[in-house]
């Protein structure tokens, strides 16, 4: 970063009051615990993020400390009076002595709350402050509105609830307004309702939605309904306020009608005018014969009247017809205005309203009991399976929904209803923290398996230190992670403006469902769902360098060229080392297990459970040997062994290229008889072929075992036969007698068995444990970081991934071609990015395209619920995950015995890339789209296998019936001749990827950088497009219903603020991203030059 010296000496040497704080302090730098020179006295100024020292006061600035990802260390004792300011670049600490402990404990305060991190925290509180001074304001407005309400004995107000179905909103109506009176005769009107609801119990007016604005008419039908989710607050006493504005400045937002006082009427300066409002008890609608109201509009005096507004009951089991002609004769009459241009939106559909209306929601149902919301309505259960048993299971994933309502003409002349619904996950942070105390656990028996290494050479024993120094660093900094997620408050979700913060990093960003339910005349209910997520990447470590895919060929390539420091071992010799570490901390513990059954069953003379016990060690067993079937564990162990000090080689060793690395060892003389040994030898000469005899004494050791019980079950046989003699031999007594104590002529036998193996276990754990040691020391510590990083990306992906399948399994439950599909085939996720290949954006997509590769080591496994607990389980390590998917007894009974036998079930996921904003267009002209086009050829291949294998296992009737003219095999040829034809900005990719993806009853996920603008008019577009080919939506509709879902001004109150997030006010927004600040510019010619291209760039490929 650069800055202008002058500029920052001008600014340290302001008068004393223009800094946030000053005084004398002593300062100097720290590695580790020790000072590299001692504290000197030192006159500081803080201002912002900029920590100036100086001599003294009068003297000019000597350093300036910029205050950014670093953090205070306060030491807590009641003399200590310093501070350490520690820097996450990796720069020396800097260490601060102040001259009391209150002025000590200032000066922590000040340096902490100084950065960006701290100003942001200051914001959220204003802003919470603001949001309570509303409410209080809102309240006494709502005092007018308020119903009478029962009371009962104790003095508490008592509500009648509203009865409805499990798992269906509360109440759902449809608007519409007829004989609206302008302000001029010759005016045509451009209206829309604002709904907002007084809540009996808190006396709050809370502005709940809006209605989209139809423009030109005086009878204008709405198409945007109201809905209230099932734990919504809402009774027959409340009331609702349904206010009509007609829209004079169609460029002005409306969204702006929030900060006015709901009774007062705007100001004609915000491109809007009052009509009329009218309000209703929810209970009149409710028990009206009809269940319509007609209510009268007046003026906000309540002397004139202005129109009529009509309230309709809606059921999304039941059809309208009255009113299509209607519509369908002012269709060219009545126009739509959508506010958000496809090219400027900046928080398209429900999503980009979720912050903001779930906190609304959480204030007000805090001080009730919730009512659990299921979010999966099942359109065709069986009979037996009720709506409120797959509850538990589904509220334990899903939360906090937001719901949209709309009626759409069909091209018959009938009406459709969507619900648009989207919700939250808790496995935003419950997979995250899940997979961070995996990779804790799995650091910490690394660590320990490098101590247990025992004594190395000089080299090899300084390389270990060295490395397990920094390990103990990275396990420290994933233990921090994980406390801080375990202290998170609030919503369940991480908003596009967090995505930046270090102890956030691991989780998705906007990880949301987002669904659509159809209800149409002709044609059965279907849902669709489509997970929306931000692209899964390392926001806060940044792209300066790239992304993974850069990262690790690069790291590859330099660690190949190490030298003589350590020895280099493949990628695929390092997982295999990993491997064989998994099996051995898995089988061993199961074959101990095994040999106490054994000897459990011999000790009470049960021929069944010995034979029982005996199959199930051999199975174990015959896995344990196998696992040891490997060059690389002989190769590692003569590696360790020369690290050993004072070690001697029988025959030198043969240098070796990392090609040759898998090829057999040269076997040398050896004694025929068996030495066992505790450790590997140090100082004699060792012998190369010792590990194939100390690895077969296992087998051997089995099959002594095996003899043993074949010999006593024959011998109890023959003895059984023998009862009956009267008159049994000497030597059939001694028989019987040698072979009567099972125990004790098996014990020696198993005993043994478990030293062989203890022995095999100690060589093969510490031959491998070296393997990882050369990995981790030829890159140090860039191969720490890497890993951190990738651990990072793959932890948000798999959080979306968990919550995708959860989802797909809980919705196609009663599917049994899926539920087939499932366990003989597995499932495929489909990932649709719309990143571009220019900076950043590139370093997102390559980090994208990892994380979503490594989601195929991930297994998921279906199983019975203990407990009342249903969220998921996840097992395994860094190369291969279980997640253990939870499910009530009643949905269980309802799987394939295969699955419910615990069969582990495969996931194939595919990524498919297309940029689409501005800055692809510079790629695409002045850049590079190779990576685009890499990605998307390399999971074109893995589609068709998957593909392939579909057809070989499953018959064709189980796909879906979609009414599409091309079968599947026709659309991936299509898919592959347009990647193949690289043209610019190819959405058909993106259509074709996911009609292919719903046809393989797949799951689907729609990604940008925060899941929020791109993702928002990809999700649109794809659910109008689905109303328009499968549910036959009107043709002259299609742009109607798709501004209709994209409107900002549908998605209910959002105050001042346009973005929920971020709470950025639309009055000092400029108009064009590409109006850099020209006084920046001047200084040099040279930088002129380069504005005025890029501006001139931007704005073709604006107006492109």
């Amino acid at each position: 970063m650069r800055f202008n010296a002058k500029d920052l000496a001008l600014l340290a040497k302001r008068p004393s009051g223009c800094f946030d704080k000053e005084g004398k302090l002593k300062i100097c730098r720290v590695v580790g615990d020790e000072k590299l020179i001692e504290p000197r006295e030192r006159w500081c100024r803080l201002k912002g993020n900029l920590l100036f020292l100086m001599k003294n006061k009068s003297s000019e600035a000597s350093e300036v400390v910029i205050l950014e990802r670093c953090w205070v260390v306060e030491f807590k004792s009641k003399t200590d009076v310093s501070i350490i300011l520690k820097f996450q670049s990796g720069e020396p600490d800097l260490y601060i002595e102040a001259a009391s402990k209150p002025d000590c404990e200032a000066w922590a305060v000040a340096l902490g709350e100084a950065n960006s991190e701290g100003l942001r925290n200051k914001i959220q509180q204003l802003r919470r402050l603001i949001m309570e001074i509303k409410e209080e304001r809102a309240s006494e407005e709502a005092r007018q509105f308020l119903p009478s309400s029962q009371v009962d004995s104790l003095g508490e107000p008592q509500f009648t609830s509203i009865q409805r179905i499990a798992n269906e909103p509360k109440l759902e109506f449809s608007l519409a307004c007829k004989g609206l009176v302008a302000a001029t005769r010759d005016r045509k009107l451009n209206t829309f309702i604002q709904v907002s609801v007084v809540h009996p119990a808190e006396h709050i007016l809370t502005r709940y939605s809006s209605t989209e604005i139809v423009e030109g008419t005086r009878d204008p039908l709405f198409l945007t309904g109201v809905t209230f989710p099932p734990e919504y607050p809402i009774y027959e006493e409340t009331k609702i306020k349904l206010t009509v504005y007609d829209v004079k400045d169609k460029s002005q937002d409306t969204v702006l009608t929030s900060v006015l006082p709901d009774h007062k009427e705007p100001r004609a300066d915000v491109g809007r005018s009052f009509l009329g409002c009218a309000t209703f008890r929810v209970g009149d609608l409710v028990k009206s014969k009809e269940q319509q109201l007609t209510l009268t509009l007046r003026t906000s005096d309540g002397g004139k009247t202005v129109g009529t507004i009509e309230v309709n009951l809606v059921k999304m089991g039941e059809f309208e017809d009255g009113e299509m002609d209607h519509i369908t004769t002012d269709a060219q009459d009545q126009k739509f205005l959508c506010f958000l241009p496809l090219k400027s939106c900046s928080c398209g559909f429900l999503s980009a309203t979720c912050a903001h209306n779930t906190e609304n929601l959480e204030r007000m149902t805090d001080r009730r009991a919730k009512e659990e919301c299921a979010l999966v309505r099942e359109c065709t259960a069986p009979e037996g399976l009720s709506g409120k048993d797959n509850l538990p299971s589904l509220n334990a994933v899903l939360k906090n929904p937001i719901c949209k309502l709309y009626r759409f003409p069909t091209s018959d002349n009938k009406w459709m209803r969507i619900r648009e619904q989207m919700a939250e996950t808790t496995l935003s942070f419950h997979v995250p923290k899940e997979l961070i105390n995996l990779h804790i656990k799995e650091d910490m028996r690394r660590n320990q398996e490098l101590k247990d290494l025992g004594e190395l050479a000089p080299h090899w024993d300084n390389m270990r230190k060295s490395v397990i120094a920094h390990c103990d660093q990275m396990l420290s900094m994933y233990q921090d992670t994980l406390a801080e997620l375990g202290k998170h408050t609030g919503s369940s979700f991480k908003s596009s403006c967090s995505k930046g913060e270090k102890t956030l990093e691991f989780i998705p960003i906007n990880l949301h469902l987002q669904r659509m339910h159809v209800h149409s005349p002709r044609l059965k209910d279907a849902l669709y769902d489509v997970i929306t997520v931000g692209a899964p990447a390392a926001h806060f470590q940044g792209f300066k360098n790239g992304g993974l895919r850069k990262l690790l060929s690069k790291f590859e390539a330099e660690r190949r060229n190490t030298g003589y420091q350590c020895i280099y071992y493949s990628p695929e010799n390092t997982a295999k080392a990993k491997e064989v570490l998994s099996n051995i901390n898995h089988l061993q513990p199961l074959i101990s297990s095994h040999a106490d059954l054994l000897l459990n069953s011999a000790s009470q003379h049960s021929p069944d459970s010995l034979k029982n016990s005996l199959k199930m060690l051999s199975e174990k067993t015959e896995l344990f040997v196998h696992a040891f079937k490997d060059q690389l564990v002989r190769s590692a162990l003569l590696a360790l062994y020369t690290a050993r000090p004072g070690c001697v080689l029988k025959k030198p060793a043969v240098p070796r290229s990392s090609a040759e690395e898998s090829d057999d060892l040269k076997h040398q003389n050896h004694p025929s008889q068996i030495k066992r040994q505790d450790s590997i030898p140090h100082h004699s000469e060792y012998d190369e072929e010792e590990w194939d005899r100390v690895w077969a004494n296992v087998g051997k050791s089995l099959n002594c075992v095996i003899a043993m019980v074949d010999r006593l079950l024959e011998k109890d046989n023959s003895s059984k036969t023998k009862e009956g003699e009267s008159d049994p031999s000497a030597a059939d007594c001694k028989v019987l007698h040698a072979g009567g104590d099972w125990y004790e002529q098996l014990y020696p036998l198993v005993i043994t068995l478990k030293d062989c193996m203890g022995e095999v276990v100690t060589r093969a754990k510490q031959s491998m444990a070296f393997v990882l040691l050369q990995e981790l020391a030829c890159g140090l510590p860039q191969c720490l970081m890497l890993t951190l990083r990738r651990d990072i990306v793959f932890s948000q992906a798999l959080a979306g991934l968990v919550c995708g399948f959860i989802i797909k399994l809980h919705t196609s439950l009663h599917d049994q071609g899926f539920l087939q599909q499932l366990h003989t085939v597995g499932l495929l996720v489909q990932y649709e990015g719309l990143l571009s290949t220019y900076s950043e954006e590139a370093g997102m997509l390559e980090d994208m395209a990892v994380g979503i590769s490594d989601l195929q080591k991930v297994m998921f496994k279906v199983i019975e619920a203990k407990s009342e607990d249903f969220l998921p389980i996840i097992t395994g390590r860094r190369e291969h995950y279980v997640i253990e998917v939870q499910l009530p007894a009643k949905m269980f009974e309802l799987l394939p015995q295969e699955i419910k036998e615990g069969k582990l079930l495969r996931m194939y996921p595919v990524l498919f890339n297309v940029g689409i904003n501005e800055q692809q267009t510079l790629a695409e002209r002045f850049g590079d789209t190779t990576l685009q086009e890499n990605i998307n050829q390399e999971n074109l291949e893995l589609l068709k296998e998957y593909y392939n294998l579909f057809t070989e296992k499953m018959p064709p009737d189980c796909l879906p019936h979609f009414q599409e003219q091309n079968d599947l095999k026709g659309l991936l040829e299509n898919l592959h001749q347009n990647i193949q034809a690289k043209r610019r900005k190819n959405v058909e990719i993106m259509w074709l990827a996911a009609t292919i993806c719903r046809k393989l009853n797949g799951v689907r996920f729609t990604c940008c950088k925060s899941a929020k603008d791109r993702t928002s008019m990809s999700v649109t577009l794809e659910q109008c497009s689905i109303l328009r080919d499968e549910h036959q939506l009107h043709k002259d509709f299609f742009i109607r219903a798709l501004d209709c879902m994209r409107s900002r001004q549908t998605q209910g109150a959002l105050n001042e603020s346009d973005d929920p997030e971020t709470g950025c006010l639309t009055d000092n927004k400029p108009t064009s991203r590409h109006f850099y600040p020209v006084a920046l510019l001047l200084v040099s010619s040279h930088l002129l030059v380069v504005w005025l291209i890029l501006s001139l760039a931007l704005l073709l490929a604006k107006y492109q």
